[in-house]
């Protein structure tokens, strides 16, 4: 339950079934052994109105769980009781449930004086999670239940961190309680604990500047004082009481601790590939990782441990990484990180280790919408977040020393595995590398690897034929399985036959000879390519143009003029000769030298023309249905000039806001480096064109810095065009994201160029835009007047431009302008005039706003009727766009309206609905801590 919702028997996954079939499951786990109603049932199961024939379609749901359920022979059972349903299990068998007894038992033992007990149970309950409760069921009650657990969750790290202070480890403390205290401003008990480590790590000066930063927000934020108890700290601190000092262990655990597992006050990735199928031999080679990489007992002051897998292109340094990896799993138990560099991959740059590193980040608990945007910052985070914890880190395809280095920890406690084609010699230099040069298979591993893949009757039929292909081969791993694959996937083709075509290659097979990577691999993949129809040669040489790590089936599609189900049947040919695989259903990807042959083929041996119309036509596809992505998804923001797509491009056909929002979802990791890669090769309009329509989709998942990437792409590609409007707004979607992410001196400088742009130019409509941005950005820097100033610049503009939807959306900010000076009245006339014109163009996302603001200025002159309607209408409709966010601003608004005049119950939940959609999407943290202290302004219990 801690994370995606899993049913394990004897440790193989059993399907739950469908979406909310999993609820079903989840509200009866949740409850476990404790009968549940069919009316609770069907409120907690569905977030919205039920369906009429809700009690039909739960009946169905509970009539497969117990099906499923039987697997387990009697461990889970879900029976009718008298008015409902229990599900009989073990609690042990729940996480949440284990959690909940084993920090039970931790906190006995601490009580009874063993807190070297208390320390590992409390361990083994934090290890528990995975993620966060049942993350993917949205309802208001499983939200509850997601923030009881959290509770739960602070409170046993908490207990955890009072135990180690005990033991005397401060000095791990250090690296989780100052990122947890950064989470919990206003948790005195945690700055109790920080303030203690740092004194006792000796920083008595930091621990008293962190007691006035914990002051003033207590001052500031709730208008209280600290505390007896962390006053008491505070004046302890001030006179080094003795009593402060750590505790005398009795014995240094020495290298026993390496074992142990580390805090859990942080995610612990597990992101390796699968292990490989079918590894054979490299014993020796597997002993020297071993060795190489053999944990320190005690890491104190040493460096990270680094090793590096290097050789030619195919011997198998991959495989060779995830082999050892995925056996030596034990030794990092706080994750396992993993990345393909894409240093030697043929179309496009190698994997920009910055982005990389957003992905760690993520992977290690950060939120992805409060990222730093600036890549010393970034790179300072990673290494506060694998500080002290086991984590191993595989660097995949490095292309040199400078990809891999912002990506090395800090902390001696990690390892990184590299695996490169070159030699690494500066980061051998610098770091003291481990390295292992990778040779090929000796004869007896080939021959055990054909046999493996082959069957030995294969190779006893025809044993002459068999030593050719190996000698051939010449133990590159690599050209023995796609020898194999040909073999296995054609039952006609004989050794004897294959033999046969390899040696009319005759003046390429010499390059086996010499070792030589693309020669290798060149070789081998000629005999598959030689043996593909026409139409499956073509897509195979097409699909080395896409600009991404991997392909969807209908981009694919757009990249080869193809239908789909004749693109399918190409695809599963190219899949039987290993050419191309599929990592997860309906994407496609291929190994970086495969994707090299392809191109040489498209350069050499494909008509003139393809390779450009592939990929113009795949740019097109992204391009094009990115911008009908984002008309569904903010349909009354300026359209862009008609651009036409090319002959066969195919664009996706998206009808919905929902499906606008899951294609972005789903393929906007292709899209950012679409916009690179279009730039790179010339596509300048079509990389600013895809850039403006990721803009929507990245902004409202608070990508900030994925933003800040494309748009500054976007903007020099402007700049080629010589397109002055292009370029203003760039510099205003690139002042946004400064904006939004509190670096208001960069967001003046980029709308200061937009405005010359604008003005020098003549375009009214970039200029309105530019002020209405402007006066966004001086409400963030709490600039009243003039903020009003350029929202009411940029209704004038709009006005005479005639440009309805930026007239009312300027109207509604000099509405807030104006509520934000004390002027209700004023404000309430101009929100009339902004819905007015929303309701005659049909901008349902603008009356939203509209509405909020109404609502506001109504409630700030005491009418509070007319408020909570208007806050009814903003709801209503953000909830029908799917603006959580916003859904959740204006539940905050409501519940101080409610509160103005005593109602106290529908205002705590109106702030508990907003609490459970801020913790949701992961708003940023004031936003959380706003709603918190406003229920405990209540006196709510669901504020504790």
């Amino acid at each position: 339950m801690l994370g995606e919702v899993e049913v394990r028997v004897d440790g193989h996954r059993l399907d739950p079934g469908p979406a909310r079939q999993r609820r079903v499951l989840a509200v009866l786990v949740l409850a476990a052994n404790h009968v549940v109603t069919v009316d609770q049932l069907i409120d907690r199961v569905w977030a919205q109105r039920p369906p009429q024939r809700a009690r039909e379609t739960l009946y169905s749901y509970l009539s497969r769980l117990r099906q499923a359920l039987r697997t387990t022979a009697g461990a889970a059972r879900i029976a009718r009781r008298s008015g409902g349903y229990e599900l009989s299990v073990e609690p042990s068998a729940v996480d949440l449930h284990r959690f909940r007894a084993l920090s039970t038992g931790a906190r006995t033992a601490a009580k009874a004086g063993d807190e070297d007990a208390a320390a590992r149970l409390f361990e083994e309950a934090l290890a528990l999670w995975r993620g966060e409760l049942c993350p993917d069921m949205d309802s208001p009650w499983f939200a509850a239940q997601r923030e009881t657990a959290r509770v739960e969750r602070l409170a046993a790290v908490l207990d955890r961190a009072d135990v180690q202070l005990r033991r005397g480890l401060h000095a791990e403390l250090l690296t989780t309680l100052p990122a947890l205290a950064e989470s919990h401003p206003l948790d005195e008990r945690l700055a109790a604990q920080l303030m203690l480590a740092l004194y006792r790590g000796g920083r008595p000066a930091d621990a008293l500047r962190h007691y006035q930063v914990v002051r003033r927000r207590l001052a500031d934020e709730l208008g209280i004082d600290p505390g007896p108890p962390l006053q008491e700290l505070y004046q302890r601190i001030l006179i080094c009481d003795p009593r402060l000092a750590p505790p005398v262990r009795s014995a240094d655990p020495g290298p026993a601790r390496a074992a142990e597992p580390s805090p859990a006050s942080a995610a612990r990735p597990r992101q390796l590939p699968a292990p490989p199928t079918l590894f054979t031999g490299r014993g020796s080679e597997l002993a020297r990782l071993d060795k190489l990489l053999a944990p320190r007992g005690k890491p104190d002051g040493g460096s990270v441990l680094i090793a590096a897998i290097c050789g030619t292109g195919g011997v198998g340094k991959t495989s060779l990484a995830l082999r050892w990896a995925h056996d030596q799993q034990e030794l990092f138990p706080d994750g396992q990180l993993y990345a393909d560099l894409r240093g030697f991959t043929p179309s496009g740059e190698p994997a920009d280790p910055y982005a990389v590193m957003r992905g760690f980040l993520e992977a290690l608990g950060a939120d992805p919408a409060g990222l730093p945007t600036a890549p010393q910052s970034q790179a300072a985070l990673y290494r506060s977040l694998t500080a002290d914890r086991r984590l191993l880190v595989v660097l995949d395809n490095a292309r040199d020393s400078e990809q891999v280095l912002p990506l090395l920890p800090g902390s001696p406690t990690c390892t990184v595995l590299i695996t490169s084609r070159h030699q690494l010699p500066g980061l051998a230099a610098t770091h003291g590398v481990g390295r292992l040069t990778l040779d090929t298979l000796d004869d007896p591993e080939a021959r055990d690897l054909f046999v493996r893949r082959v069957g030995a009757d294969r190779l006893a039929a025809e044993p002459e034929a068999a030593a050719e292909l190996l000698r051939h081969c010449a133990g590159l791993p690599l050209a023995v399985s796609v020898l194999a694959a040909r073999v296995t996937t054609n039952p006609v083709l004989t050794l004897t036959a294959l033999a046969a075509e390899l040696r009319d290659t005759a003046t390429r097979l010499d390059a086996l000879e010499t070792g030589e990577a693309s020669g290798d691999i060149r070789t081998v993949f000629a005999a598959s390519y030689l043996a593909l129809d026409p139409d499956s040669a073509r897509v195979f040489r097409q699909l080395a143009q896409a600009p991404g790590a991997d392909i969807g089936l209908p981009a694919a599609a757009g990249l080869t003029a193809l239908p789909p189900a004749r693109l399918r049947t190409r695809l599963r040919r190219l899949q039987a000769h290993h050419l191309v695989q599929e990592p997860v259903p309906g994407r496609f990807t291929c190994h970086d030298l495969l994707r090299a042959y392809a191109l040489e083929l498209a350069a050499t041996a494909a008509p003139a023309g393809e390779a450009d119309a592939a990929l113009t036509r795949v740019l097109d596809h992204y391009a094009h249905t990115a911008y009908a992505a984002d008309r569904l998804l903010l349909p009354h923001r300026d359209p862009l000039p008609p651009a036409p797509a090319a002959d066969d491009a195919r664009p996706e056909e998206l009808a919905t806001h929902d499906q606008a929002m899951a294609w972005f979802a789903r393929e906007h990791t292709v899209l950012t480096a679409t916009v690179d890669h279009a730039a790179r090769a010339g596509h300048d309009t079509r990389a600013w064109r895809l850039a403006w329509a990721l803009t929507t989709f990245l902004a409202r998942r608070g990508r900030w810095a994925d933003v800040t990437a494309v748009h500054t792409t976007a903007l020099a590609a402007a700049v080629r065009l010589a397109d002055p409007a292009a370029r203003a707004e760039s510099h205003r979607t690139l002042a946004w994201a400064c904006t939004e992410t509190a670096r208001f001196a960069e967001a003046h400088d980029q709308l200061a160029r937009a405005l010359d742009l604008s003005e020098r130019s003549g375009d009214l409509r970039s200029a309105a835009h530019t002020h209405l941005a402007l006066g966004w950005l001086y409400e963030r820097q709490d600039d009243k007047p003039a903020a009003l100033r350029h929202d009411q610049r940029a209704v004038d503009l709009f006005t005479s431009l005639g440009h309805l939807p930026g007239r009312a959306r300027a109207l509604n900010a000099v509405a807030w302008d104006h509520t934000r000076l004390g002027d209700h009245t004023e404000a309430v006339r101009h929100c009339r005039l902004a819905l007015a014109i929303q309701r005659e163009l049909g901008d349902e996302r603008g009356q939203a706003g509209t509405w909020d603001t109404l609502g506001y200025a109504y409630q700030q002159l005491g009418d509070h009727t007319n408020a909570v309607d208007c806050y009814a209408h903003s709801l209503d409709l953000n909830r029908a766009l799917g603006h959580r966010y916003n859904e959740a601003e204006t539940l905050v608004h409501l519940s101080q309206t409610h509160r103005a005049t005593g109602a106290v119950e529908p205002a705590g939940q109106a702030l508990r609905e907003a609490l459970a959609i801020y913790l949701d999407i992961n708003a940023p943290e004031p936003d959380v801590a706003q709603v918190r202290t406003l229920l405990r302004e209540l006196d709510e219990p669901t504020a504790d």
